[in-house]
């Protein structure tokens, strides 16, 4: 492990917080990061960026978010320097949280015309939508949900998995889940119920017997995120470090490395935070790169590697 080696970049100076065997954690904005040595040292050799940037919130938030055209216009300007740095078969994966108007009981179409407008910039393939559900959500918008009662709580965000080609690196037997029961009961079987069903497919003797390892799982990720007593959190408490507000589960992060990369492959998070994603990808052998402004942020994510805290 090591520390605190600095970059410079005009008159910004970038500041690598530290180290472990797979990555670096660089203190720094996301848009000075990629001007600098940094990123030229990235350039095509990036496998995933896996990130969640701060949403479009009409209330101000301490880790930094934009409002209206002026946070399309800056979603839209990373699209480009990101492309550069990933690898042919690179992916995206960017989580955009939902966006409701001002003072009414709206969903904005903000984070949709962002994203729109990311794809169009850096001319991307969208691959698939996935939806992260989380049921431990508290009800929100508060005064919709809790206090006029006239909406539902909103617990779910969308994560949208893109790439400069229609073939991007995937596959889908590294997060096969366990099989329900009734599969098992089906696969222990010596033949099925053939024959043509409503749907028009043709069902044969032996279409479902076959042990795969596992359920290919849908795009709906249900992860709740109801975390308390993490060593993340214990090691923030024990430093007296504010906690990163908008934190997700490791599994998110997890899920999508296990599929879309390979053991060694690189992983770059440009909006670290609490660097959920760096963690997750020492745990899975990728290295990793991630980025964050936030001193106090990256000092407290070292409660999440063993050999930093």
């Amino acid at each position: 492990m090591s520390v605190n080696g600095h970059l410079q970049h005009g008159s910004i100076s970038l500041r690598t917080a530290y180290e472990t065997d797979l990555g670096k954690f660089i203190l720094g904005k996301t848009e000075d990061v990629l001007a600098s040595k940094v990123g030229k040292q990235l350039k095509n050799k990036v496998d995933l960026i896996f990130t969640s940037p701060p949403f479009p919130l009409n209330t101000k938030k301490r880790y930094g978010n934009l409002k209206g055209d002026e946070y399309i216009q800056w979603l839209a300007g990373l699209a480009q320097p990101f492309r550069g740095l990933l690898k042919p078969k690179g992916s995206i994966v960017l989580e955009l949280g939902n966006a409701w108007e001002q003072g009414k009981p709206v969903m904005s179409t903000l984070a949709l015309k962002a994203l729109l407008a990311f794809l169009e910039a850096g001319k991307f393939t969208l691959c698939q939508q996935f939806v992260w559900n989380n049921p431990a959500k508290l009800p929100s918008p508060a005064q919709w949900v809790n206090i006029e009662r006239i909406r539902l709580k909103d617990a779910y965000t969308h994560l949208w998995w893109m790439s400069t080609t229609d073939r991007p690196y995937a596959d889908n037997r590294q997060v096969l889940t366990a099989y329900s029961e009734s599969m098992k009961s089906l696969l222990s079987r010596q033949s099925y119920n053939t024959g043509k069903r409503p749907s028009e497919h043709t069902i044969g003797e032996k279409s479902f017997l076959t042990d795969h390892g596992g359920a290919i799982p849908s795009n709906v990720i249900t992860v709740a995120n109801t975390q308390s007593n993490t060593e993340y959190m214990t090691f923030c408490r024990g430093k007296k470090l504010q906690l990163h507000p908008a934190r997700m589960p490791p599994q998110l992060a997890e899920f999508f490395i296990k599929f879309l990369t390979k053991p060694n492959m690189m992983v770059l998070d440009p909006f670290g935070g609490s660097n959920t994603t760096g963690a997750a990808a020492e745990k899975l052998g990728r290295r990793w790169t991630a980025v964050e402004p936030n001193a106090d942020y990256i000092e407290g994510s070292k409660g999440r590697f063993a050999k930093l805290r």
